[in-house]
């Protein structure tokens, strides 16, 4: 999964692509460097990120998901927690809803998703972007993470989405410290246990940062190294911002993997 952060503020590329030619141009590229799925967000969640209007979300987004419907053949996401935000982007031709919120930011989000039978990503979160990192605890991370989208993908169910449309987000960095992001890392094949696909958000995080002392354009290396770990738990979509070289990773793995034993 592509990111296309259509904001001024994101953490790594905020800015780069607030233009809807820019943000067109950048979909393209990520299509034609292998990318499966195109995630567009009009809201800023790093840390410390404040709310933006309805409107200004609205005005960000729905005309780069527009012209990306017309120009790209890979599903396109939207990255809210705004019910008339996903309402409207599923009209202009998204059909995946990435709600970092797990569907509690907004009571008309789970309703919205149901009757357009989009797809939705679950993701844990503790607190909001603005308070996400002021220290956040836990008993044991793993456990807690599971039961939280256990427990939300249990109300996408009963509220009528289909299995098949949910997947789960452990969260990596959304309230948690280095060693709560490296331990849901490592469980990687834990979230796999139940039975809903799994998205990793690997992407520049400041955890990477802080195990390799790197700043936001070295993280590269890091990522990979994450998106490799995910591959081989089994996850399904590794969401990142470098698509050329997470597709190079991966297809070289692959190839690995089916390689005969032994000489030819």
């Amino acid at each position: 999964m592509g990111i296309l952060n259509v904001t001024p503020d994101s953490f790594s590329d905020g800015g780069a692509y607030r233009d809807p030619d820019a943000a067109l141009a950048r979909g393209r590229a990520m299509v034609e460097e292998g990318a499966d799925l195109i995630d567009v967000g009009g809201q800023s969640t790093r840390p410390g990120a404040g709310e933006v209007s309805l409107e200004e979300e609205l005005r960000r987004v729905l005309p780069v998901i527009r012209r990306l419907a017309q120009a790209i053949r890979v599903p396109i996401s939207v990255d809210t927690s705004k019910a008339e935000v996903a309402a409207r982007a599923l009209e202009a031709g998204a059909s995946i809803v990435n709600d970092v919120t797990a569907l509690r930011g907004d009571p008309e989000m789970v309703s919205v998703i149901a009757r357009a039978k989009a797809a939705v990503i679950l993701m844990h979160m503790r607190g909001t972007p603005r308070t996400m990192q002021q220290a956040p605890r836990y008993r044991e991370v793993v456990g807690e993470v599971l039961a939280f989208l256990r427990q939300a993908a249990s109300g996408a169910l009963a509220a009528g989405i289909d299995r098949s449309r949910i997947l789960i987000d452990p969260g990596l960095g959304f309230g948690k410290t280095l060693a709560h992001n490296l331990a849901l890392l490592r469980a990687c094949g834990r979230f796999l246990e139940e039975g809903f696909s799994v998205v990793l958000g690997p992407s520049r995080k400041s955890f990477i940062g802080a195990v390799l002392q790197a700043p936001i354009p070295d993280r590269l290396a890091g990522t990979l190294a994450c998106v490799a770990h995910a591959q081989r738990c089994g996850a399904h979509i590794v969401r990142v911002h470098d698509v050329r070289p997470a597709v190079h990773l991966l297809r070289m793995l692959q190839a690995i993997d089916r390689a005969p034993c032994g000489s030819a």
